[in-house]
């Protein structure tokens, strides 16, 4: 099976392939100043700035959302997936990769979504600061129009990727099966750091691994030992893992780090903590995850 990851020199030297489609998923997501400050933009100012050379911007924001949710990066409809795909120019036979200015967040949820439509894909490890890291160029400015693509893959999400509000809640009252996992700080997962989120905290039962406890200094994946240590935590929870964090995206990248890691058995939360904590009905709790 293709790596999920690429390198920062095996894209160097594959720009030139006329299969490859490039794509930068990149989206500003500011640091919250109080509770429930939440300020998100596209990263396509940022994509103008300096990007790829051939890549194009893949707007999470609109485009790649179902913009009617009451949460940002609400999973689309299968066929406007598809549709904005295409319009990127992606075909049968693509070689996608992915990458942001981010340390790979936002990548790895256009990953997990291209997956889940049984699409493949990969990831520059390590993002736009690797690329550069490594002495590449950027590019500036606008590219011309996409030759519109066509995709034969089916118009529908496979199962076993996504869950929603309704099936978290049956986990918390123990109806269904699963072990929930948030991918946020241990600040943030215990309350005690401020949220962009509505309230404070997380579901009740949720275990905490962070996300970026996978990554190493150079803003990579952790590999072999290293990551089977990072995620030891997880072996024995009882499947399959329900990944959440503030919007899909953090969990994005755990969910990339487990399959990394070989695990099948994971899903993720699409509202994640937007919706969940939007809604005073449904229970937060705050502290520590039990040891």
């Amino acid at each position: 099976m293709t790596d999920i990851l690429i390198s920062p020199e095996e894209l160097a030297t594959t720009l030139d392939d006329p299969r490859l489609r490039l794509l930068d998923a990149s989206v500003e997501l500011a640091a919250p100043e109080f509770d429930g400050d939440y300020r998100v933009t596209s990263g396509h100012a940022g994509w103008l700035a300096g990007h790829i050379r051939g890549a194009r911007h893949a707007d999470l924001l609109v485009d790649l959302a179902a913009t009617g949710a009451t949460f940002s990066f609400a999973l689309p409809d299968a066929e406007q997936a598809l549709d904005a795909l295409q319009a990127l120019g992606i075909e049968d036979g693509s070689q996608i990769v992915i990458y942001d200015g981010s340390d790979g967040f936002w990548a790895a949820r256009l990953w997990w979504m291209l997956r889940s439509l049984g699409l493949d894909a990969r990831v520059l490890d390590g993002g736009l600061r690797a690329w550069i890291a490594a002495g590449y160029p950027l590019e500036r400015g606008d590219l011309p129009a996409a030759r519109r693509g066509a995709l034969s893959t089916p118009a529908e999400y496979r199962d076993g990727y996504w869950v929603d509000r309704r099936h978290v809640e049956n986990v918390v009252a123990g109806a269904a099966a699963g072990t929930l996992v948030c991918a946020l700080s241990a600040a943030l997962f215990d309350g005690s750091a401020i949220t962009r989120y509505a309230r404070r905290g997380h579901i009740p039962g949720s275990r905490n691994l962070p996300a970026r406890t996978l990554f190493d200094d150079d803003g990579r994946y952790r590999r072999g030992a290293a990551l089977d240590q990072a995620l030891a935590g997880l072996r024995q929870a009882e499947p399959p893992l329900l990944l959440y964090c503030g919007g899909g995206i953090s969990a994005a990248a755990l969910a990339l780090a487990l399959t990394l890691a070989g695990e099948t058995r994971v899903a993720i939360y699409d509202g994640s903590l937007q919706e969940w904590a939007a809604e005073p009905a449904l229970p937060l709790t705050t502290g520590a995850a039990p040891a």
